[in-house]
């Protein structure tokens, strides 16, 4: 029995210091105001710099001052699609940073503290600790105690055996990016050296990224979700966006005004979420592509214009960037609690499109996809995601603009409108979408608001049940080919398995990581868009051994959701809900231990 135990508590350290070569964890954690953000997308850009492939994500409390703030970067000469939980470079400049991470830390784990402000009460075994007086050394070479992160990443660079100056050419970027002046660009430059030298000669620090391979020569960029949907959107030609700041969606009202007369964008901070849809259906009634985008609490704000939209055929796209709730809930953490209420969101029935990206490349490429189906279907499309997709940086091969083709559906032209002699704007079509006018158009008015209407937009009443029903099968005749657009359900990892995991979302991410260090027995099954394609999930779970369904909410909101289109129960469910996203090492113990 002792025997069986002994080897039981092996594969568990195992499976929690999982490591495949070339890859590593470096986190810094802090107070809030210590520069850990900056750090971590500044040795994600060198690592992008170096041929190499990065995940970058920060951690971080709802509070204006204060707190701890984390960021982590995972690093590999291979594709990174997600964080790892084990730590092999940990950098703490606080007490309570050490005590956060200090249960995280892999086998053979290097701990740099800051000697000043943490204390070492305890020695973990195979943990080298080493004291930095960041302090002293700041003030020994007259840098401002503001720049200990460029400390830090000179320091962290020997690790990693990066040139220095791909370094320093990563601080002057990001640092240029953030409006900082010449002169501290100089300074941090000037401290990651001191750091640098410090590692090299005082520290006499190793490098661990000793193989440098051979990269295929493929041009990369690293950027976030959101960054990724503000660049689908300008390739798209939207002409306005209007939000009010609501994490994590905040990023991309800021990228997008920062960049509005650049793209002849008009971006609108409005007062509330209200008048942020309302103001978007405007843009798009008047014919402007049109966005708005918000969190959980926004899109209860919006319901009401997003079944305007819906009633009045005004294409609309919506950015619905999930984090914990209900009510405020954990404003800067992550979770996929808002898919059910987006799916049946709205008062009365409405046919609506829900794309969920994974990552950056979706992020960009559902959001060029999801203008295009507003357009051809004239209906909201929602972009959902959640603060994990929003906010991490990841590293992935530059877009592929070639394949992008916008098609702005049914619309009219001046000359086309002047061929018909009575245009109705909602007339009954066979595939329920009617051609569209914009305002200013000879021979093209009519009328548009939320009460039911007959062809022309005139409001009817219950008096006119019959022109009631046909315009409610008109709006959903609109959807009978969607499928053919959406992106489909897709398997990863083998064909036959004696285990297949279905999710969506962001858990793909860790997912595809924890495949890499299981057996070919298990699979994973990736939904991508709602409403279900029931034809290719039915066909993806026929050969289905045994499912467990991977969702990072309470209740299993998708798994409910394909039950009730499929009329299959989905019994085993792996759900996590406290805020944060799923490391690949819980998915991979959770699989070995419960299924």
């Amino acid at each position: 029995m002792w025997t069986i135990f002994k080897f039981v508590v092996k594969i568990r350290n195992q499976i929690l210091n999982m490591k495949q070569e070339n890859f590593f964890t470096w986190k810094i954690g802090g107070e809030a105001g210590q520069g850990q953000q900056i750090a971590g997308l500044i040795l994600g850009k060198t690592c992008l710099s170096n041929n190499l492939f990065s995940f970058i994500y920060s951690e971080y409390p709802s509070r204006l001052r204060g707190g701890l703030v984390t960021n982590q970067v995972c690093i590999s000469d291979k594709p990174v699609n997600s964080i790892s939980r084990k730590i092999d470079f940990l950098f703490v400049l606080s007490q309570f940073a050490l005590e956060q991470s200090k249960n995280d830390l892999a086998d053979n784990a290097l701990v740099f503290y800051d000697s000043d402000r943490v204390k070492i009460d305890k020695i973990f075994k195979k943990v080298k600790f080493i004291p930095l007086p960041l302090r002293d050394l700041a003030k020994q070479n007259n840098i401002n105690a503001f720049m200990l992160n460029s400390l830090i990443l000179g320091i962290s660079n020997v690790l990693f055996g990066f040139n220095i100056k791909l370094l320093e050419k990563s601080i002057k970027e990001v640092l240029k990016e953030n409006n900082k002046s010449e002169n501290l660009i100089k300074d941090n430059i000037r401290a990651a050296e001191i750091g640098y030298r410090y590692g090299c000669e005082k520290l006499k620090l190793k490098t661990f990224l000793k193989n440098k391979l051979d990269f295929e020569k493929n041009k990369r960029i690293i950027l976030t979700g959101n960054e990724a949907i503000v660049r689908g959107a300008v390739l798209s030609n939207c002409g306005f966006y209007s939000a009010y700041p609501m994490t994590p969606a905040s990023s991309i009202l800021h990228i997008l005004a920062k960049q509005a007369k650049r793209n002849k964008m008009a971006v609108n901070h409005s007062e509330d979420e209200i008048a942020a849809v309302n103001m978007a259906i405007g843009a798009s009634w008047a014919g402007k592509r049109a966005m708005t985008g918000t969190s959980g609490g926004g899109i209860a704000l919006m319901s009401e214009g997003i079944n305007l939209a819906a009633m009045s055929e005004t294409p609309l796209v919506i950015i619905d960037a999930q984090r914990p709730g209900p009510a405020t809930g954990m404003a800067t953490w992550t979770e996929q609690g808002d898919l059910q209420y987006l799916a049946k969101i709205g008062y009365g029935d409405f046919p609506k499109v829900i794309l969920a990206p994974s990552d950056p490349e979706e992020a960009f490429y559902f959001t060029f996809l999801a203008f295009n189906l507003a357009d051809i279907y004239q209906s909201p499309v929602f972009i959902l995601t959640d603060k994990y997709v929003s906010e991490s940086y990841k590293i992935i091969s530059d877009f592929d603009l070639g394949k992008n083709r916008i098609n702005r559906g049914k619309l009219l032209t001046e000359k086309q409108l002047l061929k018909i002699k009575d245009y109705k704007r909602y007339s009954f079509t066979k595939d329920g979408i009617s051609p569209r006018s914009f305002p200013g158009q000879k021979k093209g008015i009519f009328l548009a608001n939320g009460n039911e209407h007959n062809e022309y937009g005139f409001s009817i009443d219950g008096f006119s049940g019959e022109m009631r029903k046909k315009q409610m099968e008109k709006r959903h005749l609109k959807f009978k080919n969607i499928f053919k657009d959406l992106p489909k359900p897709k398997l990863f990892g083998a064909k036959k398995a004696s285990l297949t995991l279905i999710g969506w979302g962001s858990v793909k991410g860790p997912v595809l990581e924890a495949l890499g260090n299981l057996n070919k027995k298990v699979n994973y099954i990736h939904i991508p868009a709602f409403p279900l394609d029931v034809k290719t999930l039915s066909k993806l779970l026929k050969d289905v051994q045994r499912s467990v369904f991977i969702e990072n909410n309470y209740k299993g909101q998708m798994a409910d959701l394909v039950q009730e289109a499929l009329g299959i129960k989905f019994k085993e469910r792996l759900n996590k809900y406290d805020g944060r996203q799923f490391f690949p090492e819980e998915i991979i113990e959770e699989i070995r231990n419960k299924f």
